[in-house]
């Protein structure tokens, strides 16, 4: 057990942080314990991309792996047994310029600057973890999403993303990676489970599910972090100070995906941008919403476990797995329980985890034949926003009737719900005109939002009313126009 000391790699180099707070960002200790100004503090939330680093480590299959974070909300205890590259650390031995840096030069893809190292060090991640290559400015706009620049523009900076990524590595390029798979690999050997007690609180990160469930019955009242975008945002911006931090990122057996002929097994600690490809390969009707999830660099560490047991009404994941039917598997010293995931939601941001409890993982039903899925997202903008309104809709369709209908909501209620009177006047009828006006009606009858910042009540119910519409066009397969089946389907609202 590694005691009141986090150790890791900063640019190449190992630091140990003797009775390091907790709460302490990885931002503020670049700035000012290690005199590395180029990581920026724009947002202090993870929005802005200002302070993004590169974090390594050694993956379950004993690979180097990298990934774009945010560092102004990642505590530093997380980083125990990682690497973290800022931008004062690209140079390597040769002395040359990295060939992303060299682009933003090329391309004049910077002007005052503030921004750059952020845009840097995301496409930097993404140079180090797959071989040269040609991108689209379609994968350039997706991989930026969590970088934002207010004076130069984006074209320059897309021009220069492509210019770096066809890029083959050099030789010391190659040389620097595998020395830092190699320190790594001697940190990791004499890096053991951390616990931090001081004054400021304490930290635990235990190692296995054994531990981690001895940990929350000796201390039930310990707040359970693992991607902190939600918990970080609480230490920086509403100040929240925790008494005792439990980390669950370091457990491997949260860590895996299992996937069998009946359904997909997704640990609570699988990060949303590991657990995209297995969702994607079943369900690729969630193309759109997981790549507005967020943005890579708050994907790279938020979970999915983390996800559902916030609780969040307006949480994307929850309405989609809950029309799918998922369970969520809970454990404990005492043992192990499942329930659907629509009975975990009791009220607003709570849920049914028992003291000393912890969500292990996410069981998603495979897809029958005949189900007609659909996931649909909105929200002011179409990058790294809330949303207004997410649903998960989930039907089952023999010979043109709906046997089975699983609809679900988020942004409607206080917690993520289904729409079980909408299912009711689903069921039984063929998808026309006047199943879809029963059903719209139906829909008033499940809910009564409320109006917030980002959108009204009444929005609120019209929008949830055509997501319906979009979806009875999206599966209607007739010859027929759409803008004349929109006519055909529309309804007095």
């Amino acid at each position: 057990m590694s005691k009141d000391e986090v150790s890791f790699l900063v640019n190449g180099a190992q630091v140990k942080c003797a009775g390091a707070r907790p709460t302490q960002t990885l931002l503020q200790y670049l700035r000012q314990d290690c005199a590395l100004p180029g990581t920026k503090e724009g947002c202090a939330e993870g929005d802005c991309g200002a302070c993004t680093v590169m974090v390594s480590e050694i993956d379950a299959a004993g690979r180097l792996a990298h990934r774009a974070v945010n560092a102004c909300i990642q505590f530093l205890p997380v980083m125990h047994g990682k690497a973290v590259t800022s931008v004062e650390g690209l140079a390597p031995a040769d002395g040359k310029v990295h060939p992303v840096q060299q682009a933003m030069v090329d391309c004049h893809a910077s002007q005052c600057g503030f921004c750059t190292p952020g845009f840097v060090m995301s496409l930097v991640a993404d140079y180090s973890s797959h071989p040269a290559r040609a991108v689209s400015r379609a994968e350039v706009d997706r991989l930026l999403a969590g970088n934002l620049c207010r004076c130069t523009g984006y074209r320059p900076i897309a021009d220069a993303a492509q210019q770096a990524l066809a890029v083959t590595r050099s030789a010391a390029q190659q040389a620097a990676m595998e020395g830092l798979r190699r320190s790594l690999r001697a940190l990791t050997r004499t890096t053991n489970a951390l616990v931090l007690d001081g004054p400021a609180g304490k930290w635990f990160s235990p190692r296995t599910e054994s531990a981690l469930g001895q940990c929350l019955a000796a201390h039930p009242d310990a707040r359970i972090v693992a991607g902190l975008t939600d918990v970080g945002l609480w230490s920086t911006k509403q100040l929240k100070s925790f008494d005792k931090l439990v980390y669950v990122g370091d457990i491997r057996s949260l860590r895996q995906i299992r996937a069998s002929a009946r359904s997909v097994v997704i640990g609570a600690a699988v990060t949303w941008t590991e657990a995209l490809p297995a969702l994607l390969a079943h369900w690729p009707q969630m193309d759109e919403l997981l790549t507005r999830f967020a943005s890579p660099p708050v994907r790279n560490s938020a979970t999915v476990g983390g996800n559902l047991a916030n609780g969040s009404p307006i949480g994307d994941a929850m309405p989609v797995f809950i029309a799918l039917g998922a369970t969520i598997l809970l454990r404990s010293v005492s043992g192990e329980r499942s329930m659907p995931l629509e009975d975990f939601y009791l009220a607003y941001q709570k849920t049914a985890l028992a003291p000393g409890e912890y969500v292990a993982a996410l069981r998603i039903p495979l897809a029958s034949v005949g189900q007609r899925f659909r996931a649909y997202k909105l929200s002011k903008r179409f990058d790294q926003d809330i949303s207004a309104v997410c649903a998960g809709l989930a039907l089952q369709i023999e010979q043109g009737v709906v046997r089975q209908a699983r609809i679900a909501f988020g942004g409607m209620a206080a917690t993520p719900k289904r729409a079980l009177a909408t299912e009711r006047a689903l069921v039984g009828r063929r998808l026309d005109a006047d199943a879809l006006a029963a059903a719209q009606a139906a829909l008033q009858n499940d809910f009564v939002p409320i109006g917030d910042m980002r959108a009204s009540a009444a929005y609120r119910t019209l929008a949830a009313g055509n997501l319906l519409k979009r979806y009875f066009l999206e599966l209607d397969e007739s010859p027929t126009p759409a803008i004349v089946r929109l006519q055909q389907l529309e309804v007095t609202t």
